[in-house]
């Protein structure tokens, strides 16, 4: 076997036709690859029943302005209905040396079996788990033993696995028997495709006037915790919390009673909820507005939200759960609070707004020049002689 001195990379990923958080990881990673390795992205084209999508009505609609970078060779490709586009993308990946896929959701596992059985491992392969079983599979029976046993079938052929915490890192290594010395911990980079733009334009923008801006942002699901955001904000000082005004911006799935509770609420003056997906040039005026991003998750593997409230320098109050105690805890921007805690989310909002310091650096360890480094090293490792590799690991 020839090792490759600079090795050809392929990334199998969500397109932006189904557009999610892990649709603009996988063209971020891509493009911060492509800088200095071959980059091929693979991309599921229809990735399940578009009935079965809770974000169904947006399906293919232009709602992201990012792009790849000219140098990636770009494949949306695959449909979960097409055994045909599969081996088109066996073929693709003929082509590279090392195997990327992209680890969120069950829906795509018999499309990445199909693949994996079909290059019989004549190539490393790489699985980035972003979510071990998403929550809405984990809470009915069927589909979480579905994606364990098709996670656990995929991972039989995988040669290293990537996650973003030492969290998930315990996660996976529990729940699939991996051993940890296989799991290597990898950042998340920031979400910094955005504009800044100026503040008070920027609320002149969505319309706001009260002096303090506190934003939730991204998918309204019940594990996000939009209602105890709502009874913390409810519960402030009424003296305090008339020069505030709260924004829950995004699409609900499962939890469409928190928009309705806020559209009710006494103070609906001071709240604003935007029940649907947000398009790329809508964010800039969000994120320069606020005057904190608020994420009061009881369960989190990472957040993509929060990469991009660190973009824009804003005092990010997290709960402290999951993996955001080792992605965040790097922010000096950051403030845990305990999950489901009104009283630590009230205490929270009250340091921002009476805090001397209102915007923050970006951590270095968040820079895409710098997660690359870390690929790159692990992508050395995985196409040195067995010899190399097992002194490396001893």
């Amino acid at each position: 076997m020839n090792y490759p001195t600079i090795p050809r990379i392929a990334i199998i990923g969500p397109s932006f036709r189904f557009l999610s958080g892990i649709s603009y990881y996988t063209a971020l990673l891509a493009n911060a690859l492509a800088k200095e390795i071959p980059t091929t992205v693979i991309l599921f084209r229809h990735m399940l029943p578009r009935r079965l999508f809770f974000g169904r009505a947006r399906v293919g609609d232009t709602l992201s302005s990012i792009s790849y970078d000219p140098h990636i060779q770009v494949h949306e490709i695959l449909d979960w209905f097409n055994p045909h586009t599969w081996i088109a993308g066996h073929r693709i990946m003929q082509n590279t040396d090392i195997i990327v896929f992209q680890w969120w959701t069950s829906s795509v596992a018999h499309m990445y079996l199909a693949l994996v059985l079909l290059q019989r491992r004549e190539k490393p392969l790489i699985i980035e788990f972003h979510e071990v079983v998403d929550p809405f599979e984990g809470g009915l029976l069927p589909l979480r033993i579905y994606a364990t046993c098709t996670a656990s079938c995929i991972r039989n052929h995988a040669d290293a696995f990537v996650v973003h915490s030492t969290a998930d890192r315990d996660l996976v290594s529990q729940r699939y028997k991996i051993p940890e010395e296989n799991i290597h911990i990898i950042p998340v980079g920031l979400f910094n495709q955005y504009p800044i733009i100026e503040k008070e334009h920027a609320r002149d923008v969505i319309r706001i006037k009260e002096k303090y801006v506190l934003l939730f942002f991204g998918l309204i699901r019940p594990y996000k915790g939009v209602s105890y955001l709502i009874d913390a904000f409810l519960g402030l000082d009424p003296h305090l919390r008339e020069s505030m005004h709260l924004l829950i911006i995004g699409e609900a799935w499962e939890d469409q009673e928190s928009c309705t509770r806020a559209k009710n609420s006494p103070l609906k003056e001071q709240i604003t909820c935007i029940n649907r997906y947000i398009s790329d040039t809508e964010i800039p005026s969000f994120f320069s507005a606020a005057d904190m991003l608020i994420l009061p998750y009881l369960r989190a593997s990472q957040s993509g939200v929060a990469h991009i409230g660190i973009s824009y320098g804003l005092p990010v109050i997290a709960s402290k759960v999951g993996g955001l105690s080792d992605s965040l805890g790097g922010y000096e921007g950051t403030i845990f609070v305990r999950p489901g805690v009104i009283k630590d989310l009230q205490e929270a909002i009250i340091n921002v707004i009476t805090g001397e310091k209102k915007r923050y650096n970006n951590p270095k360890q968040m820079q895409w020049d710098e997660i690359r480094g870390q690929w790159r090293d692990l992508f050395r490792t995985l196409t040195q002689p067995t010899d190399i590799k097992t002194h490396n690991h001893e």
